[in-house]
């Protein structure tokens, strides 16, 4: 897998540019982050601070 030169740009396949497999998507992953953020700080909240 090396990449070629055309016209003095270096051209690559989209797997070569990224340099990895594609993995799970971002947004998936920032939506379960923030989740997991509010579902902690919830519980947090109800045990100290709730009266």
């Amino acid at each position: 897998m090396a990449s070629t030169r055309e016209r003095d740009q270096i051209v690559e396949t989209p797997n070569e540019a990224r340099q990895a497999e594609p993995g799970p998507s971002v947004a998936a992953l920032l939506a379960v982050s923030l989740g997991l953020a509010v579902l902690v700080l919830a519980v947090v909240w109800f045990v100290f601070f709730r009266t």
